[in-house]
């Protein structure tokens, strides 16, 4: 276990310390995990999509499978990572995370109703597949990361 310190004006940097310790093994696998179910979850409502909305084959965001995996594991990945990072440098890092993944969200979010709609093949289903998708993968990845990879004693 690799365990984060820090100072305390109270003295109780060792109840710091106590609080703040990951297991990086298990937050590996829990970040592993977190991108696959990120990935058969969108796989998922790709599949579901294609069977109630239908694809258009000239729109490309929806044009195979391997394209929502693409755009759902490295999200997931970079998300991971991060998390890591709030974890070791962040005093909350669970609601750092949450607020930033809330911006994304709505930032990646915009294109679908702005750029989407005059994409070649696109139609309200396609859109509103793509906007389920989003809401999928940023509710796995936020959900299991921040309920699973917590520091102990929190």
């Amino acid at each position: 276990m690799v365990s984060i310190t820090g100072s305390s004006a109270t003295g109780s940097t060792a109840m710091l310390e106590r609080s703040r310790t990951v297991g990086w093994g298990r937050f590996a696998l829990v970040g592993l995990g977190t991108v696959v179910a990120a990935v058969l979850a969108n796989v998922l409502v790709y599949s579901l999509g294609r069977a109630i909305v239908g694809y258009d084959p000239q729109f490309l965001p929806l044009a195979d499978v391997g394209t929502a995996i693409f755009f759902t594991a490295i999200p997931a990945l970079v998300a991971t990572i991060l998390y890591a990072a709030l974890l070791r440098c962040a005093r909350r890092p669970a609601r750092t995370f949450a607020i930033i993944a809330a911006v994304v969200f709505v930032v990646t979010t915009i294109p679908d109703f702005t750029y989407i709609p005059g994409v070649t093949g696109a139609t309200v289903g396609q859109t509103a597949v793509l906007v389920i998708m989003h809401i999928v993968a940023a509710a796995a990845i936020v959900g299991l990361l921040t309920r699973f990879a917590r520091p102990q004693g929190r």
